[in-house]
């Protein structure tokens, strides 16, 4: 009596797209862990970093006067030690004059803006058309609060606390001046270094790269320091004119919002706005958010383009994005650095596109550093 074996079945294909997207999806877990050990290698080395950071900008500012007085015949050492130590007496001499002039409407500052902040609570439960009560209004401070001291706590964790932060920064400060000496001495031979460590094929490529990341950064710094110099000088004046006081203190945090951008231009507008509404009136207060939305407008839609040119040719989304993220990892350090570190790298790879899209052929390592040397 034969018996017949039960039919074998064969093996049920994995759908096609299933296998497309595990394919990728262990990849790109790989990709995940690298970037989180590379945020985790930054945090723990933050002082470095951000010293390194602070280093480059120092050296992007003053690499034109330091290149002048090696074109009039200074020896590189001597030019790059005599402009750092023209910019530090410049800054301090800066200090010694505004400092003593703006000490004491900085100390009514705080209490002016808590005042107007105090008129803004009793008109949104008393007069406004919206119904908010007392109790919600003081949910919504002490959130902001908690918030705004995570935020502090998370950037002092970064870095250390106490006493040991105040000496890490006196120790970063000292490292920043330090290496921009060397960078603005040494800049050429750094370059010819780095380039003579890279393939002959990919030689061209690289320059190309950091000098258009060089030239995005020169071209983020000037745009925001005539940015910031115009918006502070307006809302200076504007105060002035309505009558505010503390005009001077707001002039300047409206110049330094402007390394901040998006964000600090609300943030200085919402501080003149309410400086004026506690030491003018209502009036002057929208006399001066009006002006202050009429030169964000101006700036954005006008100078800003012809300002920064390419060097900032970036979607304010993006910006937004980045300036959220970089708060979010690395504090208010992170918000500082997060528009011109986004800056460079996409206009690096803009460049990169460029020259492979012009299939330029590569120089050989002789000529760049002949370029190099002259």
């Amino acid at each position: 009596m034969s018996t017949t074996s039960p039919p074998v079945r064969a093996p049920r294909e994995v759908n096609s797209t299933l296998v497309f997207v595990a394919s990728y999806a262990w990849r790109l877990l790989v990709v995940a862990a690298v970037a989180v050990g590379a945020l985790w290698l930054l945090g723990r080395l933050w002082v470095i970093v951000l010293a390194l950071a602070i280093a480059i900008l120092l050296t992007r500012v003053l690499e034109p006067v330091a290149k002048k007085l090696v074109d009039r015949g200074a020896r590189r050492g001597l030019a790059a030690g005599g402009t750092l130590v023209g910019f530090l007496v410049v800054i301090f001499g800066a200090a010694a004059l505004i400092i003593p002039v703006i000490v004491d409407e900085v100390d009514e500052l705080g209490p002016t803006l808590s005042t107007a902040v105090d008129d803004v609570e009793d008109w949104l439960v008393e007069d406004s058309p919206f119904n908010v009560s007392r109790q919600d209004l003081d949910d919504l401070r002490v959130d902001a609060s908690a918030a705004f001291g995570n935020s502090v706590r998370a950037s002092s964790d970064s870095i250390a606390s106490g006493a040991l932060a105040a000496l890490e920064g006196v120790l970063g400060i000292f490292l920043s001046l330090i290496t921009a000496f060397f960078m603005l001495k040494d800049g050429p031979r750094f370059q010819s270094w780095v380039l003579g460590r890279v393939s002959g094929d990919r030689r061209e490529l690289t320059r190309r790269m950091s000098a258009r990341s060089w030239t995005t950064l020169g071209g983020y710094l000037k745009g925001a320091a005539i940015l910031g110099v115009v918006e502070g000088v307006i809302i200076g004046v504007t105060l002035t004119l309505v009558g505010a006081k503390l005009a001077l203190p707001v002039a300047l945090l409206t110049f330094a919002s402007a390394f901040v951008p998006i964000l600090g231009a609300i943030t200085a507008g919402a501080v003149a706005t309410l400086v004026a509404l506690a030491t003018a009136g209502f009036v002057p207060a929208l006399i001066v958010v009006s002006v202050a939305i009429v030169v964000q407008q101006l700036d954005n839609d006008l100078l800003a383009p012809v300002i920064y040119g390419k060097a900032l040719q970036l979607h304010p989304l993006v910006i937004l994005f980045a300036v959220v993220a970089g708060g979010a990892l690395f504090g208010i350090a992170g918000t500082l650095m997060a528009v011109p570190v986004t800056a460079v790298v996409l206009n690096a790879l803009a460049e990169a596109r460029l020259v492979r899209s012009e299939g330029s052929s590569p120089v050989s390592a002789a000529s760049d550093e002949d370029q190099n040397s002259s």
